[in-house]
């Protein structure tokens, strides 16, 4: 074979056409299909592992281009660092498919079934790692490349990491030359058990409580502007629309009230706020909780900023703060910089710009809403990682997922949002997402959208809350299950080995 490394980058850089917002799903297994032949025909071990780092290196590259639009709102760094950090990112990620492809080789090369099993245990074992290792990184798992067709389903049963090998299943049947109808079928039985999975789940229907998601369509920069932060938090109160006679919960984004406003501290600020309140109306939403610490300054003393937290705020009619979430899993780089005196000596920054680093907070928890049920909250960046979005002991009625969608491009919103509709899926629990700029929508409980605002529109979904669905075989056990199915998909390769000895 010649040039197999560029080969291999062509795939990976192909494959990832697979994920929104272009979801050519059928090229992403074909390109899989070719990646996984051009493994299997290297000479060595070093020569499969290095035909993996390459198109992985391909394949996060496409898939993680938003990164480097997020380098268009700081001013601490150039933007063409962006790329840098694109690539560089790419660079680490790779080695997981690497490894995969490593050990697909190794112990499945003799035979292409057994190599099929191996390669989809090994990549879901790998694809799991990546998403906890160094405080993981969950983006585009391969499985969500599904979302648009019935075999997301599956996910309700084995995860996304499941639907993932799954789809390395399928994939490898494309190897078989002699078999021209092995792949059909096994792609026709996937898409069939995804159906009648979400079919047996059946239609959850919907409650009767009144939800008005808010889309303002705040540019970032906007945003953090003080002098034009008043005129998006009136275009936030517009928007919100009078209250009426039913209690309705409103829902405001990620980073509806910026740095400007302190929620927590500013009583006239809360009072403006609960106007738009009916009696039993709830306002949800996203802000910056800065704390302080009193700090001597010669012979005064004065309070510093010395943390943060990104939080979401629910505000009652009587303008009290009724509950706080404080986000637990923050971007590296992006919300804090980690090893900050080195990386700051050489001119690193964050992403969000302050001199202080937000602060994590204590992870999943249902927040009691009176009068509305049980919510659980995932801020933007933490809703992609599967298994670790709601308190188990404490099960929500739904999740709201505020984001702040303006960083990531033309390619970011729409992957967020369908990794947001498989968490829907894998728990059984619909969604509701608020952004500044799109794409905000209402989720049910199969991973439906019912409604969604499109990027850069000003507007609100006014609907009735979806139902949650009875809790699924994922929400009750997490990534035991695709683990688990790795561990019988390799139980399948060993037993296939000694058959054919």
């Amino acid at each position: 074979m010649r040039f197999p490394k560029l080969l291999a980058l062509a795939a990976g850089l192909v494959s990832a056409t697979g994920f929104a917002p272009l979801e050519l799903w059928p090229v992403t297994v074909s390109a899989f299909a070719l990646w996984m032949w051009i493994v299997a025909e290297a000479p060595d071990l070093r020569a499969a592992l290095g035909r993996g780092w390459w198109f992985g290196l391909g394949h996060f590259v496409v898939g993680m281009n938003w990164i480097a639009g997020a380098f268009r709102y700081q001013d601490a760094m150039p933007v063409w660092l962006g790329y840098v950090a694109v690539v560089a990112l790419s660079l680490y990620l790779a080695v997981y498919p690497a490894v995969a492809a490593g050990l697909a080789w190794r112990w499945g090369r003799s035979n292409k079934a057994v190599y099929a099993l191996v390669f989809a245990a090994a990549w879901i074992v790998t694809e799991y790692l990546r998403a906890s290792l160094f405080t993981g990184f969950a983006w585009n798992p391969l499985g969500v490349a599904l979302v648009p067709t019935p075999a997301d389903g599956l996910a309700k049963l084995i995860g996304t990491y499941g639907l993932s090998g799954c789809m390395i299943l399928v994939a490898g049947t494309l190897m078989h030359k002699k078999r021209l109808t092995a792949f059909p079928v096994s792609l026709g039985s996937l898409l069939l058990a995804g159906w009648l999975t979400t079919y047996a789940a059946g239609d959850p229907g919907r409650t009767t409580t009144l939800v008005r998601v808010i889309q303002p369509n705040i540019g970032l920069n906007e945003g953090r502007d003080p002098t034009v932060a008043r005129a998006g938090l009136e275009t936030l109160a517009r928007l919100s629309g009078p209250p009426g006679v039913a209690p309705r919960l409103l829902f405001w984004p990620e980073a509806a009230l910026n740095d400007a406003y302190e929620i927590d501290y500013d009583g006239p600020l809360r009072t403006d706020l609960a106007t738009l309140l009916g009696p039993s109306d709830l306002l949800v939403t996203g802000g910056t909780r800065i704390e302080y610490a009193r700090r001597q300054y010669g012979a005064g003393v004065e309070e510093v900023a010395v943390s943060a937290t990104n939080s979401v705020f629910v505000l009652d009619a009587e303008a009290r703060i009724a509950a706080r979430y404080d986000k637990a899993h923050l971007v590296p780089y992006g919300e804090y910089l980690p090893m900050r005196p080195l990386l700051s000596a050489i001119g690193l920054s964050r992403l969000v710009p302050g001199d202080i680093d937000f602060k994590p907070g204590p992870g999943p928890r249902s927040i009691t809403l009176q009068g509305f049920g049980k919510l659980g909250v995932q801020v933007c960046y933490e809703i992609i990682f599967s298994g670790q979005v709601i308190d188990r002991a404490d099960r929500p009625a739904f999740l709201f997922n505020p984001s702040n969608d303006a960083w990531f491009g033309s390619w970011g919103p729409p992957e967020h949002l369908a990794q947001a509709r498989l968490r829907a899926i894998e728990e059984g629990l619909p969604v509701i997402r608020s952004t500044p700029t799109g794409i905000s929508a209402v989720i049910d409980a199969n991973g439906n959208l019912l409604a969604a605002l499109p990027m850069g529109k000003a507007g609100f979904i006014q609907t009735t809350l979806p139902a949650a669905a009875p809790p699924t075989l994922f929400s009750r056990f997490g990534n035991i299950l695709p683990l688990g199915f790795a561990l019988t998909l390799i139980g399948f390769a060993v037993a296939l080995r000694r058959r054919h000895r």
